[in-house]
C-alpha cells in the first residue's frame, strides 16, 4: 500500500523531472554556496538541444521584474504541509437547512495562497471562471497574507501575533502606502503566486476577470501577459461607477475589469440568447399578436423593459429592441457605409418609394433584398412607416461592451436591505454585473471560484442565475478570517470577520431568492477552514525526534482530529472534489465513508479485521484507504494484498 502524501505538490520538482524527461542530457551535478553536491540544468546543453537563443546574467532583455520576484515564483512553486477542516456547524443544505452537508458549493476560510495550493489537484482544469477582487494598492490599504519575504516564519509569528485556537499564524496585517520602499513590490508580491496557481484550475477554455483600479492596472496587466501569454488577452472591461468625491485634475469615474483567458483558441462565442432575453422575444410576440404597427410595439416594448428592469439584471443591452431597422443612425458602428446607404425601397402594397432617412438604409440594397424575398421584413399600412428587419427581435443575442455603469449606490443599497438595513460592508461589488458575465462566459453546470470573496458578491450572483436559468452552476470562495474594524458597523452586530459577513449573506440571499423564485437550486455551502496538518510531527519530519520521544506519540495523527478530517485531506490528495456526495456505512460494525457512490471507500476505524477489509474490497472501489494502525493484528495486514488480489486487483489501496 501506498502512503497519503499529506503536503501538496512540489511544483518544482515536478517541472524537473519534466525537463529532464524532455531533455536527459542537460541533467547534471554541482556544488550550492554551502558546498553541497545538488542537481542541476546544464545551460549549455540546453541551449543546444533548443537551437535558441538563452538570456543569461547582466544581457539586456524585455522583461517585468521587481525586488523578490524569484522568491515570488518558488513561493509559488513550493509545498505546504496544511489541510482543510470542514465546519458543519457554519455551512448550509443545498435547500437552505443550517447545518447541512448535502451542498455543492464550497466557501474556505483562510489564505488563499495556502487554499489554491490544497485545492490544486483537486480542482485542476476543472474551474470555468475565476474572478477575483484583490485590494487596489491605493497607499491606504492593509494588505492581509502571511507570505513576508523579509522574515523568517518564526520571526513573522511573533511579529504578527495573530493566531487562532489552535496556534496556527492567521494573518499579518500592515499597511501599505507610498512611503513604503516596497510599495509596489509587496503588491506584486502578494498577488503574483496567487493568480501563478490559480492559472493551473482554469479548464482549457476558463477566463479569468480581475477587478482593479489605475494604481496597479499596468503592473497587473504585465504579471498577466507574462503568467497567460499577451495572446490571450480577450480584453478590459471598464466599469463607470460614482464620480471621485475629491478631484485634483480629472475626476475618476471607473475602475477596470481585466480579462485573460487559459487558451483563447478554446474560447466560444460568448454572444448570449439569454433568458432576459428570452422574455423580451416572448413579449414581443405577444404585443404582435394584438396587431400592433411596428412603431407601437416598439413603443410598448420598451415601456415593457424599462418598468421590468429590475427582474432583467444581468442584461445590459437588448439587441432585439435597439437599431433593430434597416435605417441607419448617425456615426452606428455597425454600419461600415458612412451615412449609410441610400436606394430606392418599394412598398409591397401601394407601391409608393419608402422615403430615405436622412443617414440612409442600415444595410446594403442586397443584403435588405435577401431578407425581404425571405418575408424577414415587417411592413407598415404603407410607405409612411419604416419597414423593420423581423430577424433582428427573433434572433436577438446579448452581448458585452467593454463600457458598463455599475451603481455603486444601488448595490450598496441593496446590500444593506439585505443585512435589515445595517451597512456591513463598504464597496460591495454589483451582483448585476458580475451575474451578467457569469452569464456570457459560463454554462450551466460550471464551477466559478473567487479568492478574494470578500462581501460574497460571487456566491449572491450564482445563485441568482441559476434561479433565472434553473442552472446547475457552482462556486467556489475563498476568504481569509480578516477581522472587521472595532469602530465598524458590522463588529458592533456581531460579524467579527469578513468570512462572518459573507456566509451570512450566501444565507440570506439564498433564503430571499427562495422565497422569490421557488427555483429548484443549491442554495447552500459546505464550509471549511485552512488547518495545520492531521498529522502529528512524527510523520513527518522524524529524523529530527529522538528515540524516546517517538515514544510519546501512540498515533501519528492528532488527538484532535476526527475521521471526518482526514476524510477530507484523503480527498484533497486524491483528486476527489469537496463537493462530491459523502455517505456514511455500516460495515461489520466499522464506519466506513463512502464518496461518490464508492468511488473512495475510506474506514479509519481501529481493529479492522479481515471481514471488513473483503467486504470492502468486494465493493470494488477505485480508492480505498485506511489508517496506517487500522488492522487487527499482523495477519490481517499480512492477508490485505492478498485480499484485494483476489476481489478487486484494480483498486488503489492508500494508507494514512
Amino acid at each position: 500500500m501506498e502512503k497519503i502524501r499529506n503536503y501538496t505538490p512540489d511544483l518544482a520538482e515536478e517541472n524537473y523531472k519534466k525537463l529532464a524527461e524532455l531533455f536527459p542530457n542537460a541533467v547534471t551535478e554541482t556544488k550550492d554556496e554551502e558546498g553541497n553536491t545538488v542537481r542541476a540544468i546544464d545551460a549549455d546543453v540546453l541551449r543546444q538541444e533548443i537551437s535558441a537563443t538563452v538570456v543569461e546574467g547582466d544581457q539586456e532583455r524585455y522583461q517585468f521584474t521587481w525586488p523578490d520576484k524569484r522568491k515570488s515564483v518558488v513561493l509559488a512553486n513550493s509545498p505546504i504541509s496544511k489541510t482543510l477542516r470542514f465546519e458543519q456547524e457554519k455551512s448550509v443544505g443545498r435547500d437552505g437547512t443550517p447545518g447541512g452537508t448535502d451542498s455543492e458549493n464550497i466557501y474556505i476560510e483562510g489564505d488563499n495562497l495556502d487554499a489554491l495550493k490544497l485545492l490544486q489537484e483537486t480542482y485542476l482544469g476543472k474551474v470555468k471562471m475565476i474572478y477575483i477582487d484583490p485590494p487596489y494598492n491605493t497607499g491606504s490599504d492593509a494588505f492581509v497574507y502571511n507570505d513576508d519575504f523579509r522574515t523568517t516564519h518564526e520571526k513573522f509569528s511573533e511579529v504578527s501575533g495573530q493566531r487562532d485556537e489552535n496556534g496556527n499564524v492567521l494573518f499579518d496585517m500592515h499597511p501599505n502606502n507610498e512611503t513604503n520602499g516596497r510599495f509596489h513590490s509587496d503588491w506584486l508580491n502578494m498577488l503574483y503566486p496567487r493568480i501563478r496557481i490559480a492559472k493551473d484550475l482554469l479548464s482549457r477554455d476558463g477566463v479569468i476577470f480581475i477587478s482593479i483600479d489605475d494604481n496597479e492596472q499596468a503592473n497587473l496587466k504585465k504579471v498577466c501577459d507574462e503568467i497567460f501569454g499577451r495572446s490571450n488577452f480577450i480584453g478590459m472591461l471598464i466599469l463607470k461607477t460614482a464620480t471621485d468625491n475629491n478631484p485634483s485634475q480629472i475626476n475618476t469615474e471607473h475602475e477596470y475589469m481585466m480579462c485573460y483567458a487559459k487558451d483563447k483558441n478554446q474560447q466560444d462565442n460568448w454572444l448570449r440568447t439569454s433568458e432576459a432575453a428570452k422574455r423580451i422575444i416572448e413579449k414581443y410576440r405577444e404585443l404582435k399578436e394584438k396587431e400592433l404597427s411596428v412603431d407601437e410595439i416598439q413603443t410598448e416594448l420598451r415601456k415593457w423593459i424599462k418598468a421590468n428592469k429590475e427582474s432583467l439584471p444581468q442584461v445590459a443591452h437588448y439587441n432585439c429592441v435597439d437599431n433593430k431597422g434597416v435605417y441607419s443612425s448617425s456615426g452606428n458602428s455597425s454600419n461600415p457605409h458612412p451615412g449609410g446607404y441610400m436606394y430606392d425601397i418599394i412598398h409591397p402594397i401601394t407601391g409608393l418609394p419608402v422615403p430615405k432617412p436622412q443617414n440612409g438604409w442600415r444595410w446594403p440594397e442586397r443584403t435588405f433584398l435577401k431578407y425581404a424575398a425571405d418575408g424577414e421584413v415587417e411592413w407598415g399600412n404603407d410607405e409612411s412607416t419604416q419597414p423593420h428587419i423581423k430577424k433582428r427581435i427573433e434572433t436577438a443575442v446579448d452581448y458585452l461592451r467593454s463600457l458598463i455603469y455599475e451603481d455603486n449606490r444601488a448595490t450598496t443599497k441593496m446590500l444593506a436591505d439585505l443585512f435589515d438595513g445595517q451597512k456591513v460592508f463598504d464597496n460591495p461589488k454589483p451582483m448585476a454585473v458580475l451575474a451578467r458575465i457569469i452569464d456570457y462566459v459560463t454554462t450551466t453546470d460550471s464551477i466559478i471560484l473567487d479568492f478574494f470573496s470578500g462581501s460574497a458578491t460571487t456566491a449572491h450572483s450564482v445563485m441568482k442565475l441559476n434561479s433565472y436559468d434553473d442552472g446547475h452552476r457552482k462556486f467556489v470562495l475563498v476568504q481569509l478570517q480578516e477581522k472587521t474594524d472595532e469602530k465598524s458597523e458590522a463588529n458592533k452586530v456581531g460579524y467579527k470577520t469578513i468570512c462572518d459577513i459573507g456566509e451570512e449573506r450566501i444565507r440570506r440571499a439564498g433564503k430571499k431568492i427562495k422565497e422569490e423564485t421557488g427555483a429548484d437550486i443549491d442554495y447552500g455551502f459546505r464550509c471549511f477552514k485552512v488547518d495545520s496538518t492531521n498529522m502529528e510531527d512524527v510523520f513527518q519530519r522524524p529524523a529530527d525526534l529522538s528515540q524516546d520521544q517517538l515514544s510519546l506519540f501512540d498515533s501519528n495523527i492528532k488527538q484532535d482530529r476526527t475521521p471526518e478530517d482526514l476524510l477530507i485531506q484523503v480527498m484533497l490528495d486524491l483528486g476527489a472534489l469537496l463537493s462530491s456526495k459523502i455517505e456514511e456505512i455500516d460495515i461489520k460494525g466499522k464506519r466506513v465513508f463512502s464518496v461518490s457512490d464508492g468511488y473512495l471507500l475510506a474506514c479509519f476505524d481501529e481493529k479492522v479485521d479481515e471481514d471488513v477489509v473483503t467486504e470492502i474490497a468486494q465493493k470494488k472501489p477505485y480508492y480505498a484507504v485506511f489508517r496506517d494502525s487500522s488492522m487487527a493484528d499482523d495477519s490481517v495486514a499480512a492477508n490485505f494484498e492478498q485480499i484485494f488480489a483476489t476481489y478487486s486487483p484494480q483498486t488503489v489501496r492508500k494508507v494514512l
